[in-house]
């Protein structure tokens, strides 16, 4: 398997071998489907809380006569029929929204993103990507220069430069290895890897 080598104004260079293992696997629609879901629902917080009929606030009177209004029966307006009144089934704070996904099924489905990126030539690979000075304008025009605007990078490391230059960038996300996620694998247009990475990633996924 050979990825594109960028240069520093975004042209492919020359070619790079790329571990089959990670960057030749086959699409498996299924399998990347259920780890970005999994991925999305363990970032859920599950704080939301609602009140059932004992804790909302309301008066234990009988809203109106039992008989001769045409109307049904209700003893108080708690009741989850009546507006304002307490869910039946609420949400409670503790709620669980974790989903499990073994090792082996995400090293699986994780090398099937990056396979499929190549394929579609969404990945490219660089050298190595540094800035000298904490600078988002340097950055900015080195991405410029590139010809990319919607790019995702994952570096062998991210000193507090590169960390410091890139997180004002909209649309721009620079991650080491071990921070990179499906949800923005398929999200952004362009993943560049440098090369050290791409042995991490070999590592990691293999």
């Amino acid at each position: 398997m050979q990825l594109e080598l960028l240069n520093d104004q975004g042209q492919a260079a020359s070619k790079v071998d790329a571990p089959e293992t990670v960057f030749g696997r086959e699409y498996n629609e299924a399998l990347i489907h259920q780890i970005v879901v999994a991925y999305q629902a363990n970032a859920r917080q599950g704080t939301r809380a609602q009140k059932d009929r004992e804790q909302v606030h309301h008066s234990t009177k009988k809203p109106f006569k039992q008989k001769g209004t045409g109307r049904a029966r209700a003893g108080m307006t708690s009741s989850p029929l009546w507006r304002g009144g307490g869910r039946i089934f609420p949400n409670m704070p503790d709620e669980n929204f974790t989903q499990k996904i073994n090792k082996k099924m995400y090293r699986a489905g994780m090398a099937s993103i990056f396979s499929q990126l190549a394929r579609e030539g969404r990945l490219a690979v660089v050298d190595s990507f540094k800035v000298e000075t904490p600078k988002t304008k340097q950055l900015a025009a080195k991405f410029k220069a590139m010809s990319l605007d919607n790019v995702l990078v994952i570096a062998d490391e991210v000193d507090e430069n590169l960390y410091l230059a890139s997180r004002n960038l909209i649309n721009i996300l620079i991650v080491e290895p071990r921070y990179a996620d499906p949800v923005s694998l398929v999200n952004f247009k362009k993943v560049l890897v440098t090369k050290g990475a791409m042995d991490k990633l070999k590592e990691m996924f293999a």
